[in-house]
Protein backbone atom coordinates (compact mmCIF):
# COMPACT_ATOMS: atom_id res chain seq x y z
CA UNK A 1 0.00 0.00 0.00
CA UNK A 2 1.54 3.04 -1.28
CA UNK A 3 0.87 5.80 1.59
CA UNK A 4 1.08 2.93 4.16
CA UNK A 5 -1.10 1.02 6.09
CA UNK A 6 -3.62 1.40 9.22
CA UNK A 7 -2.70 -0.89 11.60
CA UNK A 8 -4.33 -1.92 14.94
CA UNK A 9 -3.32 -3.36 17.56
CA UNK A 10 -5.56 -5.37 19.94
CA UNK A 11 -4.37 -5.96 23.63
CA UNK A 12 -2.09 -2.70 23.36
CA UNK A 13 -0.98 -2.87 26.85
CA UNK A 14 -0.19 -6.21 27.58
CA UNK A 15 3.48 -7.62 26.87
CA UNK A 16 3.24 -8.55 23.96
CA UNK A 17 1.06 -5.58 22.68
CA UNK A 18 4.02 -3.24 24.10
CA UNK A 19 6.11 -5.08 22.28
CA UNK A 20 4.02 -4.72 18.64
CA UNK A 21 3.95 -1.41 19.28
CA UNK A 22 7.97 -0.73 19.85
CA UNK A 23 8.35 -3.66 16.57
CA UNK A 24 6.63 -1.88 14.37
CA UNK A 25 8.42 1.45 15.09
CA UNK A 26 11.79 0.05 15.14
CA UNK A 27 11.24 -1.84 11.89
CA UNK A 28 9.89 1.41 10.08
CA UNK A 29 6.48 -0.62 9.56
CA UNK A 30 4.78 1.47 6.86
CA UNK A 31 2.00 2.41 9.86
CA UNK A 32 0.17 5.53 7.91
CA UNK A 33 -2.63 5.69 11.07
CA UNK A 34 -2.02 3.44 14.62
CA UNK A 35 -4.87 2.12 16.48
CA UNK A 36 -4.19 0.61 20.05
CA UNK A 37 -6.72 -1.11 21.53
CA UNK A 38 -7.58 -2.53 25.05
CA UNK A 39 -10.13 -3.81 27.49
CA UNK A 40 -12.48 -0.96 29.29
CA UNK A 41 -10.40 -0.79 32.27
CA UNK A 42 -7.33 0.04 29.87
CA UNK A 43 -8.94 2.48 27.86
CA UNK A 44 -7.70 6.41 28.56
CA UNK A 45 -4.51 4.97 28.82
CA UNK A 46 -1.84 6.31 26.06
CA UNK A 47 1.42 4.83 24.47
CA UNK A 48 4.11 6.62 22.45
CA UNK A 49 4.64 5.66 18.60
CA UNK A 50 7.41 7.87 16.46
CA UNK A 51 7.37 10.49 18.65
CA UNK A 52 3.16 10.76 19.41
CA UNK A 53 1.49 9.81 22.20
CA UNK A 54 -1.79 7.98 21.37
CA UNK A 55 -4.88 7.12 23.31
CA UNK A 56 -5.78 3.59 24.09
CA UNK A 57 -9.23 2.84 23.09
CA UNK A 58 -11.79 0.17 24.23
CA UNK A 59 -12.17 -2.23 21.54
CA UNK A 60 -15.41 -2.87 20.13
CA UNK A 61 -17.05 -4.41 16.79
CA UNK A 62 -16.67 -1.30 15.80
CA UNK A 63 -13.05 -0.33 16.21
CA UNK A 64 -11.63 -2.06 12.87
CA UNK A 65 -13.30 -0.05 10.36
CA UNK A 66 -11.20 1.38 8.13
CA UNK A 67 -8.61 -0.74 9.11
CA UNK A 68 -5.97 -2.93 7.16
CA UNK A 69 -4.19 -4.98 9.24
CA UNK A 70 -4.73 -5.86 13.10
CA UNK A 71 -2.17 -7.32 15.40
CA UNK A 72 -4.29 -9.61 18.02
CA UNK A 73 -2.72 -10.21 21.57
CA UNK A 74 -5.40 -10.25 23.73
CA UNK A 75 -6.30 -14.21 24.23
CA UNK A 76 -7.88 -16.62 22.39
CA UNK A 77 -11.53 -15.62 23.50
CA UNK A 78 -11.35 -11.82 22.41
CA UNK A 79 -9.71 -13.13 19.50
CA UNK A 80 -12.65 -15.57 18.49
CA UNK A 81 -15.29 -12.65 19.14
CA UNK A 82 -13.78 -10.55 17.14
CA UNK A 83 -12.58 -12.18 14.63
CA UNK A 84 -16.18 -11.65 12.69
CA UNK A 85 -16.24 -8.15 12.90
CA UNK A 86 -12.09 -7.57 12.02
CA UNK A 87 -12.88 -9.71 8.82
CA UNK A 88 -15.60 -8.19 8.14
CA UNK A 89 -14.02 -4.79 8.06
CA UNK A 90 -12.25 -6.25 5.60
CA UNK A 91 -8.90 -6.14 7.44
CA UNK A 92 -6.33 -8.87 7.61
CA UNK A 93 -6.12 -10.59 11.43
CA UNK A 94 -2.77 -11.87 12.98
CA UNK A 95 -3.13 -13.53 15.91
CA UNK A 96 -0.67 -14.59 18.38
CA UNK A 97 -3.85 -16.68 20.46
CA UNK A 98 -4.05 -20.12 20.11
CA UNK A 99 -7.38 -20.16 18.96
CA UNK A 100 -6.82 -20.45 15.23
CA UNK A 101 -3.76 -22.16 14.82
CA UNK A 102 -4.98 -25.18 13.94
CA UNK A 103 -8.06 -24.44 11.94
CA UNK A 104 -8.17 -25.68 8.28
CA UNK A 105 -8.77 -22.24 6.68
CA UNK A 106 -5.51 -20.54 8.27
CA UNK A 107 -1.90 -20.49 7.88
CA UNK A 108 0.55 -20.43 10.25
CA UNK A 109 3.42 -18.95 9.58
CA UNK A 110 6.84 -18.09 10.38
CA UNK A 111 8.12 -15.58 7.58
CA UNK A 112 11.48 -17.62 7.77
CA UNK A 113 9.92 -21.01 7.61
CA UNK A 114 6.39 -20.68 5.67
CA UNK A 115 6.21 -17.91 3.59
CA UNK A 116 4.03 -19.00 0.94
CA UNK A 117 1.01 -19.68 3.25
CA UNK A 118 0.22 -16.57 3.61
CA UNK A 119 -1.44 -16.53 -0.11
CA UNK A 120 -3.72 -19.16 1.61
CA UNK A 121 -4.84 -16.47 4.43
CA UNK A 122 -9.02 -15.49 4.82
CA UNK A 123 -8.87 -12.60 6.76
CA UNK A 124 -7.13 -14.45 9.72
CA UNK A 125 -2.82 -15.66 9.89
CA UNK A 126 -1.95 -17.06 12.90
CA UNK A 127 1.01 -16.89 14.91
CA UNK A 128 2.55 -20.16 16.04
CA UNK A 129 3.56 -21.30 19.75
CA UNK A 130 6.58 -19.13 20.59
CA UNK A 131 8.36 -22.45 21.61
CA UNK A 132 7.59 -23.57 17.63
CA UNK A 133 8.82 -20.57 16.27
CA UNK A 134 12.09 -20.31 18.17
CA UNK A 135 12.82 -24.05 17.54
CA UNK A 136 11.64 -24.05 13.82
CA UNK A 137 13.44 -20.93 13.05
CA UNK A 138 16.71 -22.74 13.37
CA UNK A 139 15.25 -26.47 12.00
CA UNK A 140 13.93 -25.64 9.03
CA UNK A 141 16.77 -24.66 7.14
CA UNK A 142 18.11 -27.94 7.99
CA UNK A 143 15.22 -29.80 7.02
CA UNK A 144 15.28 -27.85 3.66
CA UNK A 145 18.71 -29.18 2.79
CA UNK A 146 18.71 -32.67 4.50
CA UNK A 147 14.84 -33.95 5.10
CA UNK A 148 13.71 -33.70 8.69
CA UNK A 149 12.38 -37.36 10.16
CA UNK A 150 11.99 -36.51 13.57
CA UNK A 151 12.43 -34.19 16.45
CA UNK A 152 13.47 -35.02 20.54
CA UNK A 153 13.18 -31.74 22.69
CA UNK A 154 13.56 -30.38 25.81
CA UNK A 155 12.85 -27.24 26.48
CA UNK A 156 13.72 -24.56 29.36
CA UNK A 157 11.09 -21.59 29.19
CA UNK A 158 11.64 -18.52 31.06
CA UNK A 159 8.99 -17.17 33.64
CA UNK A 160 8.02 -14.32 31.30
CA UNK A 161 6.36 -17.04 29.07
CA UNK A 162 3.43 -17.32 31.50
CA UNK A 163 3.46 -13.22 30.93
CA UNK A 164 4.13 -10.41 33.58
CA UNK A 165 2.78 -12.43 36.33
CA UNK A 166 5.19 -15.20 36.15
CA UNK A 167 7.98 -12.89 35.73
CA UNK A 168 6.68 -10.69 38.99
CA UNK A 169 6.39 -14.29 41.06
CA UNK A 170 10.16 -15.17 40.03
CA UNK A 171 11.43 -11.90 41.57
CA UNK A 172 9.23 -11.91 44.29
CA UNK A 173 9.63 -15.71 45.43
CA UNK A 174 13.51 -15.25 44.97
CA UNK A 175 13.80 -12.19 47.36
CA UNK A 176 10.98 -14.37 49.95
CA UNK A 177 13.35 -17.46 49.43
CA UNK A 178 16.98 -15.98 50.44
CA UNK A 179 14.85 -14.16 53.54
CA UNK A 180 13.99 -17.32 54.70
CA UNK A 181 10.37 -16.07 54.07
CA UNK A 182 7.65 -18.63 53.03
CA UNK A 183 6.15 -18.84 49.45
CA UNK A 184 3.19 -19.56 48.13
CA UNK A 185 3.19 -19.68 44.32
CA UNK A 186 0.32 -18.83 42.20
CA UNK A 187 1.41 -17.87 38.69
CA UNK A 188 3.06 -21.19 38.75
CA UNK A 189 2.10 -24.99 40.14
CA UNK A 190 5.16 -24.90 42.46
CA UNK A 191 8.52 -22.91 43.53
CA UNK A 192 9.57 -21.42 40.60
CA UNK A 193 12.95 -19.38 42.38
CA UNK A 194 15.97 -21.72 42.32
CA UNK A 195 13.75 -25.19 40.69
CA UNK A 196 12.75 -26.72 37.95
CA UNK A 197 9.24 -26.92 36.86
CA UNK A 198 8.61 -29.81 34.15
CA UNK A 199 4.69 -28.87 33.38
CA UNK A 200 3.73 -25.87 31.00
CA UNK A 201 -0.18 -26.07 30.69
CA UNK A 202 -2.47 -29.00 31.01
CA UNK A 203 -1.56 -32.39 31.40
CA UNK A 204 -2.93 -35.03 28.10
CA UNK A 205 -4.12 -38.48 28.91
CA UNK A 206 -1.12 -39.19 27.33
CA UNK A 207 1.03 -37.71 29.32
CA UNK A 208 2.10 -35.24 27.45
CA UNK A 209 0.95 -31.64 28.22
CA UNK A 210 -0.80 -29.51 25.46
CA UNK A 211 2.76 -27.57 25.27
CA UNK A 212 4.52 -30.08 24.18
CA UNK A 213 1.48 -31.32 21.83
CA UNK A 214 1.83 -28.14 20.26
CA UNK A 215 5.49 -28.31 18.69
CA UNK A 216 4.02 -31.62 17.82
CA UNK A 217 1.25 -30.32 15.62
CA UNK A 218 2.36 -27.35 14.90
CA UNK A 219 5.78 -28.47 13.13
CA UNK A 220 3.93 -31.02 11.26
CA UNK A 221 1.51 -28.06 9.75
CA UNK A 222 4.02 -25.10 9.45
CA UNK A 223 6.51 -27.98 7.45
CA UNK A 224 4.06 -29.87 5.24
CA UNK A 225 5.54 -32.95 7.14
CA UNK A 226 2.01 -34.24 8.30
CA UNK A 227 3.85 -37.77 9.54
CA UNK A 228 7.13 -35.60 11.42
CA UNK A 229 7.67 -37.90 14.33
CA UNK A 230 8.23 -34.88 17.43
CA UNK A 231 8.68 -35.90 21.43
CA UNK A 232 8.49 -33.08 23.60
CA UNK A 233 9.43 -32.05 27.49
CA UNK A 234 8.51 -28.71 27.89
CA UNK A 235 9.94 -27.39 31.48
CA UNK A 236 9.69 -24.29 32.93
CA UNK A 237 13.21 -22.03 34.11
CA UNK A 238 13.73 -19.49 36.83
CA UNK A 239 14.73 -17.20 34.17
CA UNK A 240 13.10 -14.23 33.16
CA UNK A 241 12.99 -13.67 29.32
CA UNK A 242 14.24 -16.01 26.42
CA UNK A 243 13.24 -19.25 25.50
CA UNK A 244 15.85 -22.10 24.99
CA UNK A 245 15.93 -25.85 23.78
CA UNK A 246 17.90 -28.66 23.25
CA UNK A 247 17.30 -30.67 20.22
CA UNK A 248 17.95 -33.35 18.87
CA UNK A 249 17.59 -33.77 15.12
CA UNK A 250 17.26 -37.36 12.51
CA UNK A 251 16.99 -36.54 8.69
CA UNK A 252 16.88 -38.80 5.98
CA UNK A 253 20.35 -38.01 4.49
CA UNK A 254 23.81 -37.41 5.96
CA UNK A 255 25.00 -34.06 7.48
CA UNK A 256 27.70 -33.21 9.07
CA UNK A 257 28.55 -30.95 11.62
CA UNK A 258 30.38 -28.45 8.95
CA UNK A 259 27.15 -28.69 6.50
CA UNK A 260 25.02 -27.28 9.23
CA UNK A 261 27.00 -25.19 10.68
CA UNK A 262 27.31 -23.21 6.75
CA UNK A 263 23.68 -24.07 6.69
CA UNK A 264 23.18 -21.99 9.94
CA UNK A 265 25.23 -19.26 8.96
CA UNK A 266 23.50 -18.42 5.78
CA UNK A 267 19.88 -19.09 7.24
CA UNK A 268 18.05 -16.15 7.29
CA UNK A 269 16.59 -15.09 11.42
CA UNK A 270 18.93 -17.23 13.09
CA UNK A 271 22.58 -16.77 13.87
CA UNK A 272 25.51 -19.51 14.29
CA UNK A 273 27.23 -19.39 18.01
CA UNK A 274 29.03 -22.06 18.31
CA UNK A 275 33.05 -22.00 19.34
CA UNK A 276 33.01 -24.41 22.07
CA UNK A 277 36.76 -23.88 22.64
CA UNK A 278 35.68 -19.87 22.98
CA UNK A 279 32.88 -21.14 25.97
CA UNK A 280 30.47 -19.05 22.99
CA UNK A 281 26.81 -21.03 22.70
CA UNK A 282 23.56 -19.74 22.60
CA UNK A 283 22.25 -18.17 26.30
CA UNK A 284 18.60 -16.93 26.87
CA UNK A 285 20.83 -13.77 28.41
CA UNK A 286 22.54 -12.99 24.91
CA UNK A 287 19.27 -13.78 22.66
CA UNK A 288 16.89 -11.29 25.32
CA UNK A 289 16.04 -8.59 23.33
CA UNK A 290 17.46 -10.07 19.65
CA UNK A 291 15.17 -10.49 16.71
CA UNK A 292 17.78 -13.13 15.76
CA UNK A 293 17.45 -17.11 17.60
CA UNK A 294 20.64 -18.08 18.39
CA UNK A 295 22.39 -21.37 17.06
CA UNK A 296 24.65 -23.47 18.50
CA UNK A 297 26.49 -26.83 20.37
CA UNK A 298 25.98 -28.78 16.70
CA UNK A 299 27.33 -32.55 17.72
CA UNK A 300 26.87 -35.49 15.33
CA UNK A 301 24.04 -37.18 17.14
CA UNK A 302 27.03 -40.27 18.77
CA UNK A 303 24.27 -42.82 19.81
CA UNK A 304 23.47 -43.53 15.82
CA UNK A 305 25.89 -45.80 13.90
CA UNK A 306 25.32 -43.17 11.03
CA UNK A 307 25.79 -39.48 10.11
CA UNK A 308 21.86 -38.86 9.79
CA UNK A 309 21.54 -37.03 13.29
CA UNK A 310 22.27 -34.10 15.09
CA UNK A 311 22.63 -32.40 18.30
CA UNK A 312 21.97 -28.51 18.25
CA UNK A 313 21.00 -26.28 21.55
CA UNK A 314 19.02 -22.79 20.48
CA UNK A 315 18.01 -19.61 21.97
CA UNK A 316 15.26 -16.86 21.19
CA UNK A 317 13.05 -14.07 22.80
CA UNK A 318 10.21 -15.49 22.60
CA UNK A 319 8.19 -12.09 23.24
CA UNK A 320 9.87 -11.15 20.17
CA UNK A 321 10.61 -13.61 17.62
CA UNK A 322 8.17 -15.95 19.61
CA UNK A 323 5.25 -13.22 19.66
CA UNK A 324 5.63 -9.53 18.56
CA UNK A 325 8.22 -9.50 16.02
CA UNK A 326 6.79 -12.72 14.17
CA UNK A 327 3.66 -10.94 13.71
CA UNK A 328 5.30 -7.73 12.78
CA UNK A 329 7.28 -9.99 9.97
CA UNK A 330 3.91 -11.44 8.66
CA UNK A 331 2.47 -7.70 8.02
CA UNK A 332 5.81 -7.05 6.24
CA UNK A 333 5.00 -9.61 3.74
CA UNK A 334 0.89 -9.01 3.12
Amino acid sequence: MANGFNVAVAGATGAVGVEMIKTLEKRNFPVKNLKLLASARSAGKTATFKGETIKIEEMTEESFKGVDIALFSAGGDISKQFRPAVVRAGAVMIDNSSAFRMDDDVPLVVPEVNPEDIKQHKGVIANPNCTTAIMLVAVAPLHRAKGLRRIVAATYQAASGAGAKGMDELLVQTRQLLDGQPIAPKAFAHRLAFNLIPHIDVFNENGYTKEELKMLNESRKMLHLPNLLVSCTCVRIPVLRAHSEALNLEFENDISVEEAREIIRKAPGVQLVDDPAAKSYPMPADATEKYDVLCGRIRQDISRNDKRGLDIFVSGDQVLKGAALNAVQIAELL
